[in-house]
């Protein structure tokens, strides 16, 4: 073999096509940045890199705006392009939210009402999901809180997820005007089975970090909470396994007033991501000393099977959601984005329900209707 042959550095291509203007670290935005990769004992490897893309809007939840899907796209594809990068870390800012979906305010303000805008937005959101099962690296999902909406179909799109234990996950688009159709409903039943999978798209209840990792939608859940220096675990969420009624119980939510005392023992920690990232590195590290290629086939052929039907689908729940900005989620966004003024942030459903039985128009009549009614 010659080696004079092999390209020399400055004849090597660069396949990115995007600049640096989709990545900022002011909120909201989305931080592009290049971490070592570390051996066991914590010794940064030369030349070798994660990539690591941050959902910046800790104010609202890192819920996403349009130029942060264009962001996520954008990292995405650079992640893939480049050699030096061994995996793509997808995580938020701050310690509340991994991401709950896309920006209420937003859809509420700009795109409910606007049907067309809002197809042309979906288009940007399929490409960000689209870019997660692309994207030529093995991508691990840093559950760092609330992972809900939108949130948990971008996060089920990635590979392996780990997970804080004060995550919580779920759906809300039944509850605010819209449907599980970005993702979840093509993803979620490869985890949880079909009649889980079923209940958890549609009662838009929340699980626990624990639950989650018990029934298999995520790999690992690890403590973050530190009280006097030591960890210890989430005491909102039972995590001794037992028999209730002949049910197993594990992974669910205190009540009453033992979940008062929890809340305030909470509040009292502080919270420390260290396990967390421990974890991440542990991942990479593995995934590292494998051959990149035969990793990258494995992770795809994993991949193709959510991928399969996340494409039979995408395209026609463009549409729908769509035309849903014309009707309920006209009604759920500016709902939501209107709970200062009203208390609620929900529609008056029962209301809702009997004037669609009276098979009443949906005009401005039934719009004011079923809005939450203004406190004094």
């Amino acid at each position: 073999m010659d080696l004079n042959k092999w390209p020399r550095q400055t004849d090597i291509k660069d396949h990115d096509i995007f600049d640096d203007a989709h990545f900022m670290s002011e909120a909201p935005g989305v931080i592009y940045e290049k971490k070592a990769v570390t051996d066991p004992g914590g010794n940064p490897v030369q030349g070798l890199y994660t990539a690591w893309i941050t959902l910046n809007n800790p104010a609202q939840y890192n819920s996403y705006t349009t130029k942060m899907v264009k962001g996520v796209i954008a990292g995405f594809h650079r992640a893939s392009m480049d050699r030096s990068v061994v995996a793509v870390v997808f995580t938020g800012a701050g310690d509340r939210a991994f991401c709950t979906g896309g920006n209420t305010k937003e859809y509420a303000e700009y795109y409910s009402g606007n049907p067309s805008e809002y197809a042309l937005y979906m288009d940007l959101f399929n490409g960000m999901v689209d870019g997660i099962l692309m994207c030529k690296k093995p991508v691990i999902c840093r559950v760092n809180g609330m992972r809900v909406a939108g949130g948990q179909e971008i996060g089920m799109a990635c590979d392996i997820s780990l997970a804080s234990d004060l995550a919580v996950f779920g759906q809300a688009g039944p509850r605010h005007g819209s449907a599980p159709v970005g993702g979840s409903t093509d993803f979620i039943h490869w985890y949880l089975g079909m009649e889980r999978a079923m209940w958890n798209c549609i009662s838009c209840e929340l699980w626990s970090a624990y639950k989650m990792a018990h029934l298999g939608l995520i790999s690992k859940v690890v403590p973050v909470l530190k009280k006097d220096g030591e960890f210890m675990r989430n005491p909102q969420v039972i995590t001794d396994q037992f028999v209730d009624g002949g049910q197993i119980v594990y992974g669910e939510f205190v009540q009453g007033q033992a979940a008062a005392e929890a809340r305030k023992l909470v509040k009292e920690c502080s919270v420390d991501f260290s396990l967390l990232d421990a974890a991440v590195n542990e991942v990479v590290w593995t995934l590292t000393n494998l051959f990149p290629h035969c990793l990258m086939m494995s992770v795809d052929g994993v991949r193709a099977k959510k991928k399969f039907f996340w494409d039979q689908s995408k395209l026609a729940s463009r549409h729908w959601l769509a035309a849903n900005m014309m009707s309920e989620a006209y009604l759920g966004f500016n709902a939501f984005n209107n709970k200062k003024l009203t208390g609620k942030d929900q529609i008056d459903f029962i209301r809702y329900r009997q004037l669609l039985s009276e098979a009443r128009p949906f005009d401005q009549e039934l719009v004011d209707a079923v809005m939450a009614p203004r406190r004094e």
